[in-house]
């Protein structure tokens, strides 16, 4: 392995019986067939210089990778249902069709790979505060009061979602392809050859992950709330829509942060909110599933190596 890979930083997401790695010139997504063989989708990256312009800006660039992020991984996720929905029977026109009857399923990956994410903080941000609201208008005399419940609440929320969702079979897999892509980076970034032996002994948590970045997300939506005074319920609202989008790029810095500090003692447990959520994404894959992720891994690797060569 050269310098230059050891130094560099890679990304993925689970999908529906499989796992997609983000790498520096070309996206990859390796699914399980039921006859074990193992399908690709190779996406060459585009770049477009304003956009990579702005990715090198602080908290800009957490809120254009999010937006990129969603619209780069829905096109992985249409392409692992379509291969599901093929293998029940159903042919690509009635696999497409059927997308639409998969809530649930789409839901869940939202989460696990932060697809459809701008959609998923809208309706995080706007019940929990409709919720406290509600129920406590009356309690605090300061605003500090009633944003440390909204948080609350939607933490709560949070939580009690993803559970229920994890108590289906189909999302209780897709958590254990979370964890096997969580374990090949892991594995990678510990430099050990990539065999599914090697691989089973890392964790399924990782601090660089979408799961912990919804977390920062509440806990640094209750501070920056704190700093704007609201006069009426309407105002509220508007006022989170408006904030929403530097919420989500301070939480991108702190997501990065915590991930530099990981292995510093007592610093490291500034990521710890974010990991204790994973527990709950994240299950303990199959060797199966972990041959899967590794071989995506590796097909995105030996691409993006062809594409430098170039």
């Amino acid at each position: 392995m050269s310098q230059n890979e050891q130094r560099a930083i890679y990304g993925g997401q689970a999908v529906i019986e499989g796992v997609m790695f983000a790498g520096r010139h070309v996206h990859v997504t390796a699914v399980r067939r039921k006859d074990h063989s193992i399908d690709f989708l190779e996406v060459p990256k585009k770049e477009i210089g304003w956009v990579q312009t702005l990715k090198k800006i602080p908290i800009l660039r957490g809120v254009v990778g999010i937006i990129e992020t969603s619209a780069k991984g829905a096109q992985h996720l249409n392409f692992s249902a379509e291969a599901f929905a093929e293998e029940e029977g159903e042919s690509k026109e009635q696999a497409k069709e059927s997308l639409s009857g998969r809530l649930t399923m789409i839901l869940g990956v939202a989460f696990v790979g932060v697809l459809s994410f701008i959609f998923g903080k809208f309706v995080f941000t706007l019940v929990p505060t409709a919720i406290e609201q509600f129920l406590f208008a009356g309690l605090f005399t300061n605003q500090i009061g009633h944003n440390l419940i909204e948080g609350l609440i939607k933490i709560m929320l949070l939580v009690g979602y993803i559970y229920f969702i994890s108590l289906t079979p189909m999302i209780k897999r897709l958590f254990q392809y979370h964890g096997a892509e969580h374990k090949v980076i892991s594995a990678y970034e510990a430099g050990v050859e990539l065999t599914v032996k090697n691989v089973q002994q890392f964790s399924t948590l990782h601090y660089r992950c979408g799961s912990s970045f919804i977390v920062f997300t509440v806990i640094v939506g209750v501070v920056i709330y704190s700093l704007f005074p609201y006069e009426s319920f309407l105002e509220r609202i508007i006022q989170r829509l408006v904030l929403l989008p530097l919420v989500i790029g301070v939480s991108y810095e702190v997501l990065r942060f915590t991930n530099s500090l990981r292995d510093v003692p007592v610093l490291r447990y500034l990521g710890y909110p974010g990991l204790w959520l994973q527990l709950l994404t994240t299950k303990e894959p199959t060797d199966d599933q972990v041959e899967v992720s590794i071989a995506s891994f590796n097909r995105m690797r030996e691409l993006d190596r062809q594409a430098a060569r170039t």
